[in-house]
């Protein structure tokens, strides 16, 4: 290795070390940084969700996952709550989402919906969500509204191959979701796959990073996870968050 790739990667290294132990100084600040990530249903956008979180101490990352804001239906008889189609951006409270994204970043707590599969509802129940310094968006549709966009400061689209995203869409809601096989197959093909084309697939244009295979792709992750730990340890420095990616750098606002 070059003395110059071994000087650019202890960078990367001391930035990620040096931003968790100035966590302190962070907590309970307003988000600087908001991440969109979307893609297919089963490509892996929650993976890379999770593992970007896993990366940085708790109080430092937020996920929202965007299913969590679908509306709420129980003014419909449960009978026909099934014939909703999630994959529609209609499907999403995107004004509550927006709402609360806004709150985060001013460094108000704010309490999300819990939504149930089961049930086809939101539950009594919230989750209370408290500001961090950097919220993560993940969803089908994360992309799909101009007004989250707007408030993104990077979006990821994560691009896997159909026929694995939909075995990994079948394994999920029938063990998770209670969905028999031949139900599962009925929604991809009538619902599911249309939607994706026509709504969540265009939005990859959107994207400033396109993760190919999703959670699996350590080396694009772990890009991603080197950028953070730079714009983590600017903030605990008292300076203004910098976005630098391919050589470019810009002031996050």
């Amino acid at each position: 290795m070059s003395s110059e790739k071994t000087s650019a990667s202890t960078k990367i290294i001391s930035a990620a070390s040096n931003a968790e132990m100035e966590t302190d100084t962070l907590k309970g600040r307003g988000a600087s940084l908001i991440i969109g990530i979307a893609g297919g249903t089963g490509s892996g956008k929650t993976t890379v969700a999770r593992k970007l979180k896993e990366s940085y101490p708790p109080h430092l990352v937020q996920v929202i996952a965007q299913d969590s804001y679908y509306k709420d239906q129980s003014d419909i008889p449960f009978e026909d709550r099934p014939k909703t189609n999630y994959d529609h951006p209609d499907a999403y409270d995107n004004d509550l989402l927006i709402a609360h994204l806004d709150a985060l970043r001013r460094g108000e707590e704010v309490n999300q919906p819990v939504y149930s599969f089961i049930t086809h509802t939101r539950c009594k129940e919230t989750k209370v969500l408290t500001p961090s310094h950097i919220l993560i968006v993940e969803g089908i549709l994360a992309l799909a509204d101009a007004r989250l966009r707007e408030r993104m400061d990077v979006k990821i689209f994560v691009q896997t191959d159909a026929d694995v995203r939909f075995i990994r869409r079948l394994r999920r809601d029938i063990m998770e979701r209670g969905r028999s096989l031949n139900d599962v197959i009925e929604q991809y093909q009538k619902v599911v796959r249309p939607m994706h084309m026509l709504y969540t697939e265009p939005t990859k244009r959107y994207a400033d990073i396109i993760i190919p295979e999703g959670g699996s792709n350590a080396v694009a992750i772990g890009m991603v996870r080197s950028w953070i730990g730079q714009v983590i340890e600017r903030a605990s420095q008292g300076q203004s968050p910098l976005v630098k990616y391919f050589g470019q750098e810009e002031t996050v606002c």
